[in-house]
Parts: C-alpha cells; sequence; structure tokens
C-alpha cells in the first residue's frame, strides 16, 4: 500500500538529558546525541514505512551536507526519497533539540528549503499513485496553498484516495492560512494547541467540531497524556467508497481514546508517529477508533526512545503495546 508524504522534512540533532544550557564555553557530559530524519513529512515517511507501508516522499531540501544525511537515513528506512528536489544554495531544514530529564524538548529551528515548496515540486502521477496522501506541516510549506493543487486534492479523493492532514508550527498566522486545507483532505490530525489557536475556541470539544465544520470527514486532536479525541461528521458512516480505501464500517461520532502508559525519554516525533499509525490502521481497513488506537501505539513506541524514529521497529511489536501492561507515567507526548 503505498503512501506519499507531502511536505515538511527536516534533520534533527538532539542529546540528553540537558537540564541546563552550560555558561560560556563550559562543557557538560550526556547519555546520547542522535540525528534523525524529522519533520511532519519526513518524519511520519519513516514511521509509516517501519510499519510495513512503502512511502514516496516529496518536499524540498537543500543541497547541503544535510541534504545529504537525510536522503541517506530516508532511504536506509525504506522511503523512496528520489523525488525530493533539491534546492541549490538553500539550507536543509534542521533543529537542534536539547531533551530536559522529563522529556520535555525546547528547540532551536531553521525552516531552510521547506518554505520554497510548491505544487510544481510534487509529481502528479506520484500522487495519483498513491492509497493514501498525508499532508506534513502545510502550515509551514504554505506554498502548497494553490487553488489547482486543491483541485487535484480533490479529483484524488473522488478517485478513492484517502487524504491525512498535521501541522508543524504552533504560530497562529501560519495555522490560519492552513485552514484553507481543511475542505478538501479527510482527516486532519493537530495537538490541542493548535486546534485551539486555529479556530479561536475555549475548549478542545468546540474546536473539534469548528474544524469539523471546515470540512475535513473527521478530526483526531492529540491531547497529549489526556489521549486524543476523535470527531466525525454525525450521521457519517466512515466505510464508503467516497472515503478512501482501507476506511472501516463503524460510525464514529463523537470519542476519546486513552493515551498508553510508558517511561517518556523524549516526545520529538510522537504526533508523527500517530499519524503513522492511524494511516496504517486505515489501510489495513481498521475503524477510525481502532486507527486511533494504532496511533496512540506508534507514538508510545517513539516516546521511549530518543528521536523521532525511536522505539517503532515494525507494526506487529507496536501493535502489541496496546495488550501490555502499563507500568509508566502517562506518554504525555502525542505532539510533534
Amino acid at each position: 500500500m503505498t503512501v506519499v508524504t507531502v511536505g515538511v522534512h527536516i534533520v534533527d540533532i538532539l542529546t540528553r538529558p540537558v537540564d541546563h544550557i552550560p555558561r560560556g564555553q563550559d562543557t557538560v557530559l550526556v547519555d546520547q546525541i542522535r540525528l534523525t530524519a524529522a519533520g511532519a513529512a519526513a518524519g511520519t515517511a519513516v514511521d509509516l514505512a517501519k510499519l510495513g507501508n512503502q512511502v514516496i516522499s516529496l518536499g524540498a531540501i537543500g543541497d547541503d551536507e544535510l541534504g545529504d544525511f537525510l536522503l541517506m537515513v530516508m532511504s536506509r528506512h525504506g522511503v523512496d526519497v528520489s523525488r525530493l528536489r533539491r534546492r541549490t544554495g538553500e539550507q536543509t531544514a534542521a533543529s537542534v533539540l536539547p531533551i530536559r530529564p522529563d522529556g520535555g524538548r525546547p528547540s532551536f529551528h531553521v525552516p531552510g528549503a521547506n518554505l520554497s515548496v510548491t505544487p510544481a515540486d510534487l509529481d502528479p502521477d506520484i500522487l495519483r499513485s498513491a492509497r493514501a496522501i498525508h499532508l506534513g506541516g502545510v502550515d509551514v510549506t504554505f506554498g502548497l496553498g494553490d487553488p489547482a493543487f486543491f483541485t487535484l486534492l480533490d479529483s484524488l479523493r473522488a478517485a478513492g484516495v484517502l487524504i491525512t492532514m498535521d501541522f508543524l508550527s504552533e504560530m497562529p498566522d501560519l495555522l490560519e492560512m492552513a485552514k484553507s486545507f481543511l475542505p478538501h483532505v479527510d482527516y486532519v490530525l493537530p495537538n490541542e494547541s493548535q486546534a485551539l489557536l486555529m479556530t479561536g475556541a475555549p475548549a478542545i470539544e468546540e474546536a473539534a467540531h469548528s474544524l469539523l465544520a471546515a470540512g475535513p470527514r473527521g478530526v483526531v486532536i492529540t491531547l497529549g497524556a489526556e489521549g486524543s479525541l476523535i470527531v466525525t461528521t454525525p450521521g457519517h458512516s466512515p466505510a464508503g467508497p467516497e472515503n478512501g480505501p482501507g476506511v472501516g464500517a463503524r460510525q464514529v461520532g463523537e470519542t476519546r481514546v486513552p493515551a498508553l502508559k510508558v517511561e517518556v525519554s523524549d516526545t520529538t516525533g510522537c504526533g508523527d508517529a500517530y499519524c503513522a499509525g492511524f494511516i496504517t490502521g486505515l489501510l489495513h481497513g481498521q475503524d477510525v477508533v481502532t486507527a486511533a488506537r494504532w496511533g496512540t501505539a506508534a507514538a508510545a513506541r517513539v516516546a521511549t526512545g530518543l528521536g523521532s524514529d525511536a522505539g517503532i521497529t515494525d507494526l506487529p511489536s507496536t501493535l502489541a503495546l496496546l495488550d501490555e501492561p502499563s507500568p509508566g507515567p502517562a506518554n504525555s507526548a502525542l505532539g510533534r
């Protein structure tokens, strides 16, 4: 089942544990430093591949060493990166993430080539070949907000392609622009802060219904330690062929899915993993709530390691977490 991820590609440089930034030129010894493929398209692509999907990733990176690394590591995990555009003279997007002992992650970020992505960078034939398309970080790749691209998305949905979307930033102006994508996707998967910023709603339930009214078939909001909230159009059965392949038959309405309890090491990439698990569930014919549980399991796996590709090895071991006892503190990392 081919999934195409479209949007944000980032190299993350992570270190842990960091409880303070040293003064002057002092040195602090840490336990671990890693470089990973990350971002709402690249990170999700790697997790989708680990969960058994064929994945092609589309977007833009620089012609620098970080871009070389990103191509190498995504390819090593089985992602087809042959259609990624390389921008001469531009930097590949990157983040430096000092991970606190509690798993929190302040960041230093350069958006790089992500800001230049436009529909001209996307191969329509590749998009038409997909069973599912994930738009990752359209608030940052705002050049994709083109009426011609929306028309293409609508035609793909009519042909049975499942289209999902999530966001990268928590910047109100960028999230406001991203609302134009809502009528053209099946499921949107923001975190709690993004949903509230996009809608101005005082409560998460109101935010979910406001996003749903803008056009998608379903809204899935990740809530950290509180799990996730799934809302679909009242009376809508996700079984219909107009909803794309693999979408199960149970009507959902409004449902909460609890988080799993794990020993949290790092919250980076948990939202991307949730998206990957959710999409994989839908493509395996699961109903929306079960797909959300698959996403929860994927996010919990990633939270146990360092970086957006940590924890997940394959689909069976990820789903096995749903049947395991939960000894640790609640996974509070269903964000980026």
